[in-house]
């Protein structure tokens, strides 16, 4: 680069370190520790350089792993939207061609079915690359999306009230897959109506799932349940530094499973 002068620092030459002809004797022993101090410290430099290199080395081979898993996570995710596009196709395809109303209708809905998964999927990844996202709104288009999945069809009330709430993306994408689990389970055993709030609290939030079905079974400890979403949930928790608390909802009937987290704390790795 023109104007630009690189200066490069000359070492002392141990060399200098030489006794005279006329030396007394610590003066000698004196040059001959400074020498010894010096090549020792021109040893560890360069010990010190080759380690640099192979930690930048290291650095540069991690980062090309994280993109190869990155681009692998997104051919992984393309491939499985076009997987749920392609059956939500044929079974509409079927479903047309079916000579039975009854079994057209059924065909219909599963398309349907498949169709929203594809969506839900979809809005669980939206935030992979994003800072920060307002909450109760991510929630919301998360709800619409499941309530097309959710047996029951009409007659199935699925709400989500609460605060405007805006929290970084590393605490957001695990609710939202909390909230898609519970709701999912919810819809098993709650015939009619599944409520999502959001609500804050002196120093924290809480983000409840609740429904008006039957409640848990006398004796049921969710935290032992063998079943996958629970144990995924609980990860989930535990990746946010979250508590989770679990009971009858707010009219004292069916069943709530509470989230409640901070936004300051630090994230664990992913726990799943």
């Amino acid at each position: 680069m023109s104007g630009e002068v690189t200066r490069v620092k000359k070492k002392p030459d141990a060399a200098a370190f030489q006794k005279p002809p006329e030396c007394p004797r610590e003066f000698c022993v004196a040059l001959h520790t400074g020498r010894e101090e010096l090549e020792r410290l021109y040893r560890v430099e360069d010990e010190l350089r080759n380690a640099l290199a192979r930690e930048e080395a290291l650095l540069g081979q991690k980062d090309e792993l994280i993109r190869h898993q990155d681009l692998m996570r997104r051919e992984a995710d393309h491939r499985l939207m076009n997987g749920l596009q392609m059956v939500s196709s044929l079974l509409s395809l079927q479903s047309r061609e079916a000579q039975d109303v009854r079994t057209a209708e059924q065909l219909r809905i599963a398309a349907n079915r498949v169709a929203t998964i594809g969506s839900v999927h979809k809005r669980l990844h939206a935030l992979d690359h994003v800072g920060t996202v307002e909450l109760k709104q991510y929630l919301e288009k998360l709800c619409e999306d499941l309530a097309g999945v959710l047996p029951g069809g009409e007659q199935r009330q699925l709400s989500v009230e609460g605060v405007a709430l805006e929290v970084p993306t590393a605490i957001g994408i695990p609710l939202g897959y909390i909230v898609s689990e519970l709701v999912m389970n919810c819809a098993k055993y709650a015939d009619s109506r599944i409520m999502v709030r959001l609500e804050k609290k002196p120093n924290d939030y809480e983000l409840s799932v609740c429904d008006d079905g039957p409640g848990y079974p006398e004796g049921f400890d969710p935290k032992k349940s063998k079943g996958l979403g629970m144990k995924i949930v609980f990860s989930l928790v535990h990746q946010i530094g979250g508590q989770a608390l679990y009971g009858t909802n707010y009219s004292g009937r069916g069943t709530c499973f509470t989230v409640r987290f901070a936004l300051d704390h630090h994230i664990a790795p992913d726990g799943i």
